[in-house]
This record gives C-alpha cells, sequence and structure tokens, in this order.
C-alpha cells in the first residue's frame, strides 16, 4: 500500500527560510507499528523520493505517542527569493504520497 492510502495526514510546511518539515500521521498505533515495522518508509526511502542524499535528510524520527514520523530538509531555494515555486513549503511532499510503506 501507499503512504497516500494508509496516512491519515501528509504535509509539508516551512521551518523557516531555508528548511521544509514533513509530517505524516498515521490514524491509529496498529497502522503506525505496521509502517514503521515493514522498515519501508526510513530515510533512505525518503531520500531516494526526493532524488537527495540521506545526509540531507534533518532529523528523521518516528513519535508513537503520536502515531507520525516528522523530518526536515534543507529548501534547495529560498523561501520568497527568485525561483521559488512554494513560498509557503506546503506542497513540497507530494513524492511521499506514492511511497510503498507497507
Amino acid at each position: 500500500m501507499t503512504l497516500r492510502e494508509i496516512a491519515k495526514v501528509i504535509r509539508s510546511k516551512n521551518a523557516g527560510p531555508y528548511i521544509v518539515t514533513f509530517d505524516v500521521f498515521f490514524p491509529n498505533t496498529e497502522l503506525f507499528n505496521r509502517v514503521r515495522g515493514a522498515g519501508l518508509f526510513t530515510p533512505s526511502a525518503v531520500a531516494v523520493a526526493f532524488n537527495i542524499s540521506e545526509g540531507e535528510i534533518i532529523g528523521f524520527k518516528y513519535y508513537p505517542f503520536a502515531n507520525a514520523v516528522k523530518f526536515s530538509l534543507r529548501r534547495p531555494v529560498v523561501s520568497g527569493s527568485i525561483g521559488d515555486s512554494d513560498v509557503y513549503g506546503a506542497q513540497q511532499h507530494a513524492p511521499l504520497l506514492e511511497m510503498d510503506a507497507t
């Protein structure tokens, strides 16, 4: 199943002008544990989805108390500068939608 099919929320947003942060929330502990246990939604999988090196991912963490995963990336273009197509960072999560999660 894809992440889009099982996550309750998949979002991205600015964490200042240089960083975009990503949140993935699952509807319950069972699905969260299933995704975590499958080992498919990892920093290396995120790196492949975004075509970046794993070292460019900032703080990839699972949060069991929230049934969530959070990580951040440096923005390729500073928010609001010339060439920025998403000043709020709210559309950067698209590569996560089709990731295999289970």
